[in-house]
């Protein structure tokens, strides 16, 4: 499903949703860890910014992150308070947050860092709002605590230390050695490649890719992969068969076996996973998964709406 600018066909305006948006929904999900929350969240900013003077706003973009982190705050408060309220005892239901019962294949090439980064969806689940914001606009995406403090409403110095006592609890979870923010480079690669995909833009794409670029689609069940594009303008346009935004697929940024890498999601549900591996800055090899136990496994963890 396409969503839709709610501007009216404003040209200032879709030419800012086209600019902005597959950013604050990677935002968004890095915060709220689900896709549909996150591109609601991201709707209503826009909805938002539609009823503002956008003349009068000098930062656009930074208006729009100050909006979508707010709205998460909101969002991951009203989920607080009402797994707060749930029942517990014998008689009460425990939502699960294993994996689904079927299980990638060992061999399967992309293992998520040994599901570690996707786990670390679920371990933001037991910090505060405030915690998670806080980790998720620093350490994540190395906004200033200056900005956060803004957004938060709390002094810079409380910020820190809500980064700071997240950090500690996702590390005491996940353990220090298998716990690490991707690198800026790896993040810089990851949003590059959602921006060209998302505007369809094959000039910024093809920019991205190296000239011998290399590119497969696993999809699973004992098949072979798709046979294998090799060059940057082939690839480069096979690519956006698929992950075009105007085909209704919604991408956002996810480290996968120390490269950077995509979550593509189509109508809610997630549709391939993408590992970008780089050479001297450019992206090198593309893996995608579309291998139907591989999606479930991980699909679980990040679909589910609360």
């Amino acid at each position: 499903m396409r969503v839709d600018p709610p501007g009216g066909g404003d040209a200032v305006f879709e030419a800012l949703w086209r600019e902005h948006r597959p950013f604050l929904v990677d935002l968004a999900f890095r915060m709220l860890g689900n896709i549909g929350d996150a591109e609601d969240v991201v709707q209503d900013a826009f909805t938002r910014l539609v009823r503002a003077d956008v003349d009068a706003i000098e930062d656009p973009r930074g208006w729009l992150v100050v909006v979508v982190s707010r709205r998460c705050l909101d969002v991951l408060r009203s989920a607080r308070v009402r797994r707060d309220a749930r029942p517990s005892g014998a008689d009460a239901a425990v939502p699960s947050t294993e994996p689904a019962a079927q299980t990638p294949d060992p061999a399967d090439r992309v293992t998520l860092d040994d599901n570690v980064r996707m786990a670390l969806l679920v371990v933001l689940e037991q910090l505060t709002p405030a915690e998670r914001t806080a980790f998720v606009l620093h350490d994540v995406f190395r906004y200033p605590f200056t900005e956060i403090s803004e957004i938060l409403g709390r002094p810079v110095e409380a910020c820190r230390k809500l980064a700071s006592r997240a950090r500690h609890r996702i590390e005491a979870a996940a353990g220090p050695a298998r716990f690490a923010v991707e690198p800026a480079d790896h993040r810089l690669v990851a949003e590059r490649f959602i921006e060209a995909c998302a505007g369809g833009d094959l000039g910024a794409l093809l920019q991205l890719l190296d000239a011998d670029v290399a590119g497969e689609v696993d999809v699973g069940f004992g098949g072979a992969p798709v046979p294998v594009q090799v060059g940057r303008d082939r690839v480069a346009r096979n690519l956006l068969r698929f992950f075009d935004g105007a085909t209704g697929v919604t991408l956002v940024s996810q480290s996968m076996n120390g490269w950077p890498g995509v979550l593509a999601f189509k109508d809610g549900h997630l549709y391939a996973l993408v590992t970008l591996e780089t050479r001297d800055g450019l992206i090198s090899d593309i893996h995608a998964v579309r291998n139907p136990l591989t999606l479930a496994a991980v699909g679980d963890l990040v679909e589910a709406r609360r």
